[in-house]
Order: C-alpha cells, then structure tokens, then sequence
C-alpha cells in the first residue's frame, strides 16, 4: 500500500522518534508498504517519521543510483533502532532532496564515513561501515529520526535562499509528483 509522505511543515517530521519493539506492530508490512511508497516517489531512502510514525525506522534503495554509483547498486536495507557508533572526520559536500521537501535541493556537508549499530527487519543486530554516497543516504535518513531535514545542516546564507521555497510547502503551494500530505 503506497502510503502519503508528509510534507515539510507537518509537525511528524519534527516529532522525537521512539524504539520500535518486536511484536509491537508488523515491522514487515510496515516495511513492504514504505518500499512500495518509496519506489512510487522514486526516491532512495524514506524514513518513519515521513509518513506519519514517530518511530526509530528507515529504509533505503540505492538501487535505482547503481549506474551513476556502482556501490548502491545492490544497496536495499532496513534499519531499526539504529545509532551512529562513529562518524569520520573527513568530510564530503554533495546536493540533496528530500521526498518532505519537493522541488529544493542543497550542498550538505556530511562525514565521508561512518559506523552504525542496527536491526534488521528480523529483529537482528548489525554493525555496518558505509561510506561515501552510502553514508549519505544513511545519515540523510537518520536525520529524519533525530527530528531533523537535510535544510537544517546548510549555511545561514543558504537558508535564506530556501525560506520562500520552504514557506511555499508549508502553504501549500508546492506540489509533488507522489501522494503526500501537508
């Protein structure tokens, strides 16, 4: 089932996420239904809270990236109650979107590289290195459990440059190519 992503403005993407608990929902449907939304937007990470659950989850398929960056080729994960063991020093600046933030895309600086404690949809423990583009969308989606977008880690000057943009979502003057929610 294609769920709708909420859009920037909606108080669930600024919300505290909560550790999902085995048995508590059906993590797989969950799963299977945030897959299905994320290929339908066509994007390549989606987390919890941009579809409405303030719950510490997020998925990601790098597959669609395989051609441009050969390392996500086969890059399709699930991440539950995950945590940033440790994060590199060196740095890397590429443009981001967001599916919450239809039509703005910014330089972001993120770690090169970084380290990351997760289940998986089985409810097993994981600790995973990833780095360049792979670290990108992972820390991409863990922001959004941290109650936070891609537009708070850009320079002051920058967000300036989006604040019309931003306040056109929230207004509801912007649009979408996928089923959202204001």
């Amino acid at each position: 089932m294609i769920l709708p992503i909420y859009l920037y403005g909606q108080p669930a993407l600024r919300k505290p996420t909560e550790e999902v608990e085995q048995g508590a929902l059906d993590v797989k449907e969950l799963v299977a239904n945030m897959q299905e939304t994320l290929t339908a937007a066509e994007g390549c990470g989606l987390a919890a809270p941009q579809v409405g659950l303030s719950l510490r989850l997020f998925i990601v398929d790098g597959s669609e990236l395989g051609e441009e960056y050969p390392d996500c080729a086969n890059f399709k994960q699930v991440f539950i109650n995950p945590e940033i063991v440790e994060e590199s020093e060196e740095t890397s600046v590429y443009s981001e979107g967001c599916l919450s933030l239809p039509g703005i895309s910014e330089n972001v600086v993120r770690p090169k590289t970084i380290t990351i404690r997760y289940q998986d949809a089985d409810f097993k423990w994981h600790e995973d290195t990833y780095t360049d583009f792979k670290a990108r969308i992972v820390l991409h989606e863990y922001d959004h459990l941290e109650a936070h977008v891609f537009t708070d880690r850009i320079s002051p000057i920058r967000k300036q440059f989006v604040k019309t943009k931003l306040t056109n979502i929230v207004k509801g003057k912007t649009v979408a190519r996928y089923k959202y929610k204001r």
